[in-house]
């Protein structure tokens, strides 16, 4: 063996001891149609990256044979780690995963859909590299629905409001984080739906980079009845007792409108002597009704935490990993 090549092999062997400085976790489910180019992608956008790495996947659960597709990629590539969960755990638990594993000081996540374009990773790294702790994933251009970018819109300014972190995009799962702001948080990722709102509350650094956004080969998941638990998720879990906020707020609307329907009926009762009682006390008992409702629900997903917390159930169970 030459000189050069027993160097280069030392320091192979060196990076290996001190682990990789860069690892992509790429959370997928059912995902084989994409995933072999996904790779392909990916290795060529990291081999431009000057700094050794480590790819982990995280397979949630899928039935369409991705994971053995893992393993070929694995055979032949000795950058690639890859953890099966025994079923659907969801992309935050799967990200967990990922996240508790990852030995690379800057961790890039993203999804294995190729919605997010591997060709970005260099950019949001270099953010981190500049100084940021977090580089936050901006999608200029998003292909998806209305149905699916309004809600989006709006749990976007609930987390700005609740977290004071004036950025635009916190669904976006495309971004890249030091190590060390996400290790604190590791306890209570996969539990909050909303892994870059939880490490930016915390108080970490944050540059936003625009990166690309391709319509999804499978249509969205989230359907509209998902987006309401997301958003009920977010009042729960980032607004500081938000069942006595809630309860407040809605009970002085309820009172004050309560209020100018009674004087409106007592107005028109003296002008016309004859106030139509029953039409605004259904809309009253309808008022009410959609207060208690909406009263109730947060109360469901508050106790719904609680008990989670409680009964302290794993995120996820680990059915195959391959190092």
């Amino acid at each position: 063996m030459s000189r050069q090549e027993t160097l280069s092999a030392t320091e192979d062997d060196l990076d290996q001891a001190r682990g990789p400085s860069l690892s992509i976790v790429v959370t997928l489910f059912d995902e084989a149609g994409t995933l072999e180019e996904l790779h392909r992608r990916l290795t060529a956008a990291l081999e431009a990256v000057d700094r050794s790495y480590e790819v982990l996947y995280v397979d949630d659960g899928s039935t369409d044979g991705s994971f053995a597709i893992l393993e070929r990629l694995h055979a032949d590539d000795p950058h690639i780690r890859a953890v099966r969960l025994k079923r659907n755990a969801g992309q935050h638990p799967a990200m967990h995963a990922g996240l508790s594993r990852a030995r690379g000081e800057i961790v890039v996540t993203m999804d294995g859909d190729l919605q997010n374009l591997p060709e970005d990773v260099p950019r949001l790294v270099e953010a981190v590299d500049a100084g940021y702790d977090v580089a936050s994933g901006r999608r200029g251009a998003r292909h998806d629905s209305w149905g699916r970018t309004l809600p989006s819109r709006l749990i976007n300014g609930m987390l700005r409001r609740f977290t004071g972190v004036a950025i635009s995009d916190f669904g976006c799962a495309f971004n890249a984080y030091r190590r060390e702001v996400v290790e604190p948080m590791l306890g209570s990722i996969g539990r909050q739906k909303f892994t870059k709102a939880l490490v930016l509350s915390s108080g970490a650094s944050v540059e936003e980079v625009d990166v690309s956004h391709a319509a999804s080969n499978s249509g969205s998941r989230y359907s509209p009845i998902r987006l309401v638990r997301l958003a009920l998720h977010v009042v729960a879990g980032f607004w500081p007792q938000p069942v006595q906020w809630i309860g407040v707020t809605l009970g002085l609307v309820c009172s004050l409108a309560a209020t100018a329907i009674g004087l409106y009926g007592a107005i028109y009762w003296i002008v016309n002597s004859n106030f139509p009682g029953p039409l605004f006390a259904g809309a009253g008992i309808v008022l009410v009704l959609g207060v208690q409702g909406f009263v109730l629900a947060l109360i469901g997903e508050s106790l719904g935490r609680v008990q989670r917390d409680v009964e302290g159930r794993p995120l996820y169970s680990i059915e195959e990993e391959l190092s």
